[in-house]
């Protein structure tokens, strides 16, 4: 059986029991624990060329790109003319398709 040391953390276990009292008066409500966990570092802007190279890696069309994409073909088209770049959700799926082009491919 494997054994994993456990790390005592004072500060946790009177955090714990003050909220247990506060719960048991009736002044909180017991909720589960929050974890936390590292965000992934922010995307960097995505130059045409690259967006273009995204596309032609998939080796498609930029209008089956576009429904790859869930967005409409002249977005993709503007993208890579530079019109206009990639942003939020759209500039996250786009670094991930860069990393693993599959992901875009999988239904």
């Amino acid at each position: 059986m494997k054994t994993k040391d456990i790390e005592f953390n004072a500060d946790d276990l009177v955090g714990s029991v003050e909220a247990f009292v506060h719960h048991l008066r009736g002044k909180q409500k017991l909720t589960l624990r929050t974890a936390t966990m590292p965000l992934p570092a922010p995307v960097k802007p995505l130059t045409p060329s690259q967006v273009r190279s995204i596309r032609k890696k998939l080796n498609v069309s930029q209008p089956v790109f576009a429904a790859m994409m869930n967005i409409p073909t002249v977005t993709a088209a503007s993208w890579e003319r530079g019109r206009r770049k990639p942003t939020g959700a759209a500039l996250r799926l786009l670094d991930i398709a860069r990393k693993h082009p599959e992901v875009l491919v999988a239904g």
